[in-house]
């Protein structure tokens, strides 16, 4: 992609719904319409903006009423960085911070009360080994939940929401 940075273009509500979605399973742009509640068109077009991003791959394709339709799946490797390379700008990753929170906002309002879960925050100050050991279980738990993931729906699974922020800050 050119002009336009991958994390700008995942920067979207409705896009990080779908690579969730597309974690664990394949999908056309009909079920994937179906599932969030929007339109195909919608649905084709943030599909197509993924793919042309390198952010979805095909999956295959399904006939459907005599004609077929591509799926798509999210290929995940929960040992890659967030998509904040080079080629994104200060301004690309505020763009994605702040859908993140948008959709974070969503899963808050869908959350079962009295269900366990965990909020945690810090901007703190500890020692390399302590960093290095933290990093390395959440990216453990990423890759769990992620390898996990199944379709919508599933039978025998659990709608949950995970959201994961590590990094090091300037020393200031």
């Amino acid at each position: 992609m050119s002009d336009v940075s991958s994390l700008r273009v995942i920067a979207h509500p409705v896009r990080l719904r779908m690579l969730s979605i597309l974690t664990g399973s394949a999908m056309s742009a009909a079920d994937l319409a179906r599932e969030l509640g929007i339109s195909h068109a919608n649905a084709s077009y943030h599909l197509r903006q993924l793919a042309e991003a390198g952010e979805v791959v095909e999956a295959g394709e399904r006939t459907i009423r005599g004609g077929v339709a591509k799926l798509y799946r999210y290929p995940d490797d929960p040992d890659d960085q967030p998509p904040s390379g080079p080629d994104a700008s200060t301004e690309d990753r505020l763009l994605y911070v702040r859908a993140v929170g948008t959709e974070l906002e969503r899963r808050t309002l869908a959350r079962q009360p009295g269900r366990p879960g965990l909020v945690a925050d810090l901007e703190g100050w500890v020692d390399p080994d302590t960093w290095e050991r933290a990093l390395g279980l959440l990216k453990e738990a990423s890759r769990l939940l992620h390898g996990a993931n199944q379709p919508p729906h599933s039978p025998g699974t659990d709608h949950v929401s995970f959201t994961a922020w590590a990094f090091q800050m300037d020393q200031a």
